[in-house]
């Protein structure tokens, strides 16, 4: 990214931070934009969200804001002596400038009044710590005490103290490390992430909802991979996702090795990127799609190394690492869960004559989350021979294009039988039961089948004879 230091002024120049500023002259309080707002214009990245550090009180200089600019609700957090209000454009948070201390096992910080220099000294990367004038007689000034344009301009992430305190006193800033590197492709400075390879056991005194945030920003982000990939190097990702480590590694028998699933998965990861924008479960679903390869794993000296069945055990295990991580366990999550269930499914109809009958399964079993799914397939297409590759590619063209042409002509996603359970009761006087469903579920399986067509008349005709069976079964 282009660093636009000379002309960032334009950012400034509008009447919010003007009235800031006035506001600054009637209550006689310094103040000053601070952190992520001041390191994303100066690399010309969109930015909607302000911190404000002013030397005195932050709650009410965020009050006379709000009255000058009309805005009637504010939101106050007295135990940390911040305030924050909503405009059109922006979020407005206010503090007072602070400095602080911490206990050994607290994140939680004690703290104190400050100077401006205090408050960006406790701020977590020299480029997060970058401050901007808004004061009458300096407005517009960039106050850079510790090299964080330097740290842009080599696109580097430093701490702005020594880093084993930094990260010791706030474990959760080693996460954040990470995700910034992931999400502007920045590198860490040598001795920033070896004070977190040495403080990464500290991860242990932050609530795992802090740490999926972070996991969720990192698989977000423009490199997720890098990001993965220094959550290894530094020890914190066996601390946090030890069932995602257990796909590192590669064995062999006999001169015959399988690929290394940990790194097969970020390149999935990177391959959905295009088709994922801002798509969380999707990536999610690419990160998991063979998590269960490390417990389905077998050699055999017919097959060699096999992984059978681990996209069912993965899908069973969706739901437990969903709890653990603090997931969402709803709808997001079962989408998850049926991605990885099926992620085999359209890469297998490449490998063999492709039926109607497995493409109506396909469109039937997939539902709304086809297109997700086929995306997830697309990404997982991964080999060092490129000519396999396209060609594995080429063959999933045609399975699309058919899958495209089918549900045209049946209509089976999201598709229920023509004849509903209630029907088959009424009809045959029956309650409840067993063979309720099973007179249901073969009208289903004859119509994905191609046994009948998709209509009442023909699943009628059917159901009266496959009836009689089940009936006389009874």
């Amino acid at each position: 990214m282009k660093l636009s230091e000379n002309n960032y002024a334009k950012y400034i120049d509008n009447d919010v931070f003007k009235k800031i500023s006035y506001v600054s002259e009637l209550l006689n309080q310094e103040v000053y934009v601070v952190g992520g707002f001041v390191r994303d214009i100066l690399i010309s990245r969109a930015s909607n969200d302000l911190d404000f550090v002013t030397l005195g009180s932050g709650i009410t200089f965020a009050e006379k804001t709000a009255e000058l600019l009309k805005v009637e609700s504010v939101s106050i957090f007295k135990n940390f002596g911040t305030a924050m209000l909503k405009t059109k454009n922006y979020e407005l948070q206010f503090v007072g400038a602070r400095k602080e201390s911490y206990s050994r096992n607290s994140r939680k910080p004690i703290v104190e009044d400050g100077s401006l220099r205090d408050d960006q000294l406790r701020r977590d990367f020299t480029i997060n710590a970058l401050a901007i004038s808004l004061n009458k007689n300096s407005y517009g000034e960039l106050i850079d005490p510790f090299n964080g344009i330097e740290d842009l301009h080599n696109k580097l992430i430093r701490t702005p103290t020594n880093p084993d305190i930094t990260f010791s006193d706030d474990p959760l800033r080693m996460l954040r490390a990470i995700r910034f590197s992931s999400q502007l492709n920045y590198d860490i400075h040598s001795d920033t992430l070896k004070a977190i390879k040495d403080n990464a056991y500290r991860i242990e005194i932050v609530s795992q909802e802090r740490i999926t945030d972070e996991l969720n920003k990192i698989i977000l982000s423009d490199k997720p991979s890098l990001g993965f990939k220094l959550l290894d190097k530094t020890g914190i990702l066996e601390l946090i996702f030890p069932e995602f480590i257990k796909l590192k590694g590669i064995e062999m028998i006999n001169g015959i090795s399988h690929k290394d699933n940990f790194y097969h998965t970020l390149e999935v990861l990177e391959n959905i990127l295009p088709n994922s924008k801002g798509n969380l479960m999707l990536r999610w679903a690419a990160l998991l799609h063979d998590i269960a390869k490390p417990a389905t794993k077998r050699f055999s000296k017919k097959s060699g190394w096999t992984f059978h069945g681990h996209e069912d055990k993965g899908a069973r295990m969706i739901p437990k690492l969903f709890k653990k991580l603090k997931l969402p366990l709803d709808s997001k999550m079962l989408k998850v869960q049926k991605l990885v269930k099926l992620h085999l499914r359209p890469i297998a109809l490449t490998n063999e004559k492709i039926t109607d009958s497995a493409l109506r399964r396909l469109l039937f079993d997939a539902g709304d989350e086809l297109e997700e799914l086929l995306i997830l397939c697309r990404a997982d297409i991964t080999s060092k021979n490129q000519k396999k590759v396209l060609r594995y590619l080429k063959r999933f063209d045609i399975v699309e294009q058919k899958l495209e042409e089918l549900e045209k002509q049946d209509n089976i996603r999201n598709w229920q039988p023509p004849i509903s359970g209630d029907e088959i009761m009424n009809i045959f006087n029956l309650k409840p039961s067993r063979e309720v469903g099973l007179i249901k579920k073969a009208i289903r399986e004859a119509i994905l089948d191609g046994e009948i067509e998709n209509n009442y008349n023909s699943a009628y005709k059917f159901m009266l004879s496959k009836a009689e069976t089940f009936l006389n079964d009874k």
